[in-house]
């Protein structure tokens, strides 16, 4: 488990390393911090299921298979305490689409989804996408951390919202949401007739200082609640397309069950096979490594964001993605980003895209070998030298 090993992904139809020039005004000497993904190996056993797929050599029809069902049942039980019934948990092409079925199986076009925002870009953009509104309740910051305001939430809404879509571990403040806050959040949902979507995709990757609770172990919310997880973030196999849409009340479940055979939706076996792998003794011990070595890579960031005089990490509870709010700068928002990103030559994802609460942030992955953050670091404080 050598996370500090470098890696070298361009040219590997990588997202982030290979369209970040098209997208960013960076020159060749570029570090990409922007799309949520890691610059580590995915661990032996994971690429041991890969090459037994490939070496094996026949790649046909395949389904999610009992093995793989019992591994994210396993997972949950192990490390999360709750037990999902196998026959609860749909396989689907990634978690945005795990969503873009839920948007449409449980809402109508001109329905309002609720959000908490600033949030997971995907959230609002799959929305509205589908032809449905985006209700975003801006997170409000209480000495310096983020809370939830059910009471602005209330006043948000206007009679046609069918779902409220959490994020849990929160993308992009970083906040892994207390059972208090959680329990408060599903006598709302209920009060209000609000399904309960909850996108636990970042539940392993949480730091020593908090707990993450699963929504599903809170008094009150199974009747109402979906659960979205995935190995993709922990493991960095995004690519393989596939997570879980888990809905406990049996009843709930039905429609989508319905929709999921209607349109035809099959497993990518590849996937199945490396998620199986994943969610085992050793890929547990390879999650809780990769957690440490994370928690050290965000203190070097933190630290040294912190050192710029106007800049400001938010102090994060759980992800790789640092949340910097440069308002204290006194700068604008080009002049923030030329910095960054021309003098600096790093590519963050830009706080706007967050929606509200987002306009006077950048967010910065830094899921990667720690000299590149140190790097990072480096070129961030010699952009803003004359700050200091």
């Amino acid at each position: 488990m050598n996370f500090d090993k470098p890696t070298d992904r361009r040219g590997s139809y990588s997202v982030k390393w290979d369209r970040t020039q098209a997208l960013y005004p960076v020159g060749e000497d570029f570090i990409p911090m922007w799309i949520a993904d890691t610059d580590f190996e995915a661990p032996e056993c994971v690429r041991d299921a890969a090459r037994a797929m490939v070496d094996h050599g026949i790649f046909g029809y395949g389904f999610d298979t009992d093995s793989y069902l019992a591994s994210v049942v396993w997972w949950a039980e192990t490390r999360h305490g709750w037990s999902p019934d196998p026959a609860a948990i749909f396989t689907v092409t990634g978690l945005c689409n795990g969503i873009a079925l839920v948007l449409d199986t449980y809402t109508d076009p001109g329905d309002g989804v609720v959000i908490f925002s600033p949030v997971y870009h995907e959230f609002a953009a799959t929305i509205r996408a589908g032809g449905r509104r985006a209700v975003e309740v801006e997170l409000p910051r209480e000495d310096g951390r983020y809370v939830m305001d059910l009471d602005a939430a209330q006043a948000a809404l206007s009679g046609d919202e069918k779902i409220l879509l959490l994020c849990s571990p929160h993308n992009p403040v970083g906040r892994v949401w207390t059972s208090g806050e959680l329990a408060a959040l599903v006598d709302f949902a209920n009060r209000n007739d609000l399904i309960l979507v909850s996108d636990e995709v970042h539940q392993d990757l949480v730091y020593p200082h908090a707990t993450f609770t699963p929504t599903m172990r809170v008094d009150g919310a199974a009747d109402n609640l979906i659960v979205l997880s995935a190995a993709s973030k922990t493991f960095n196999i995004a690519g393989m397309r596939i997570g879980n849409v888990i809905i406990p009340n049996a009843e709930l479940r039905a429609p989508f069950a319905d929709r999921m055979r209607a349109l035809k939706l099959q497993p990518n076996i590849i996937g199945i096979a490396m998620t199986t792998a994943a969610y085992s003794p050793e890929g547990a011990d390879w999650a809780d490594a990769q957690v440490a070595y994370l928690d050290r890579n965000r203190a070097v960031f933190e630290k040294g964001v912190g050192a710029i005089p106007g800049l400001t990490a938010t102090p994060l509870e759980a992800t790789y993605l640092g949340w910097v709010d440069w308002s204290g700068t006194g700068m604008t928002r080009e002049e923030i980003h030329r910095r960054v990103m021309e003098t600096a030559g790093i590519a963050p994802q830009r706080g706007p895209d967050f929606g509200p609460g987002g306009e006077k942030f950048l967010r910065f992955n830094f899921g990667t070998q720690r000299a590149r953050v140190e790097d990072a670091v480096a070129r961030l404080q010699s952009a803003f030298a004359d700050l200091q």
